[in-house]
């Protein structure tokens, strides 16, 4: 059976209980720390030489005021949620944004970079902030907080935190599949997801050294249900590219794997799988449990293929009620969406750390 076309039917009784109120618990996290690419930045991209950028309308147009803060929806991302679980602030801020500061990012930031990658070769296609890079600002970050609350505080804050990884959709979209001549000859798909869980795999371990212990490994979404996908399935009659989900079920195997062992590895850590991809996959077969009325295409323009400045220019043609429609722009969910997969992750994956 394949489980891009059938969702178990015990997953489904999940889903259905799944919608309540978190409640807003105390927080045993004191912050959110945050990497990753656009489906996290809260915008990074807005103070680097990119076009990756969605510091414009339509984008914000449902935030708070209106604003389009370069995240890469109509209102808040899933990470700005999760916060507002724990009990911290509603927005989480972008660390490159100069109207904040080490008393605004002491309870959380994001380090995200939309078009980001597990791969440099990911991040150098629109000139975006590698994973590397966002690491260093991370340990340029610890300097500031030590200074900030004293060094014993900080490492309090450092070990307690939860930090957030969402990424992984760009390699195979924007790299893989996308540049001739790049990866795509270099590697199979299975090699090349074995190569991105080995740079994770590192990545949560140089992580672990700087203090880390409570880290959520997020999977990938059905990529292949992203309306930019379906609009070019024309041979599958616009369905979701059964081939490119097939291939984040795999990857997220190898994610899961990956945790199993680093929870291993490394004593005292505490890492845990963040799937969305079910959740996201149930919204859009069964699109009225949530009430949402579209999800072959985005509110954005026609829905078709916009994102990012191509939002902008098709604006005229842009949905009148976002909280209809699974997906924002062609590629990037609504703020409803957001919220519905932050609530699921913080219900039956984070919950743990609210102990």
């Amino acid at each position: 059976m394949e489980l891009h076309n059938n969702i178990p039917m015990f997953i489904l009784l999940v889903f259905m209980i799944m919608i309540t109120s978190n409640g807003g618990a105390a927080a045993n996290v004191p912050a959110i720390i945050v990497f990753g690419d656009s489906s996290v930045d809260a915008g990074n991209n807005n103070f680097i030489p990119t076009i990756a950028r969605s510091n414009f309308q339509p984008y914000g147009r449902d935030f708070e005021g209106g604003v389009a803060t370069g995240r890469f929806s109509n209102g808040r991302i899933p990470t700005d949620f999760i916060s507002e679980a724990f009990g911290l602030k509603q927005f989480v801020p972008a660390y490159l944004d100069p109207k904040y500061n080490i008393t605004d990012f002491a309870t959380g930031v994001t380090f995200a970079s939309a078009a980001t990658g597990y791969d440099n070769a990911t991040s150098d296609v629109l000139s975006v902030i590698p994973l590397w890079k966002q690491l260093e600002y991370y340990k340029e970050y610890q300097q500031k907080l030590m200074t900030y609350v004293g060094e014993t505080k900080a490492h309090e804050i450092i070990s307690e935190s939860l930090y957030i990884m969402s990424l992984g959709t760009n390699d195979f979209l924007e790299n893989y599949y996308t540049m001739p001549g790049g990866r795509e000859s270099e590697y199979t798909p299975q090699q090349y997801q074995n190569f991105l869980a080995s740079i994770a795999g590192n990545f949560i371990r140089n992580l672990y050294a700087t203090g880390a212990r409570k880290i959520s490994l997020g999977g990938l979404p059905p990529m292949g249900c992203l309306p930019l996908e379906r609009t070019t399935n024309i041979v599958g009659g616009n369905d979701c590219v059964a081939s490119y989900n097939n291939v984040a079920l795999e990857f997220n195997d190898k994610l899961r794997n990956l945790a199993i062992n680093l929870n291993k590895e490394l004593p005292g850590i505490r890492l845990v799988f963040s799937n969305p991809y079910y959740i996201l996959l149930y919204m859009i077969k069964k699109p009225s449990t949530f009430g949402f009325q579209s999800t072959s295409v985005a509110c954005c323009g026609t829905g078709m293929f916009e994102m990012g400045y191509a939002c902008s220019r098709g604006d005229r043609f842009s949905c009148s009620d976002a909280t209809k429609y699974v997906f924002w722009d062609a590629f990037h969910p609504t703020e409803r969406t957001n919220s519905i997969v932050a609530d699921y992750v913080v219900k039956h994956v984070l919950a743990q750390f609210l102990k």
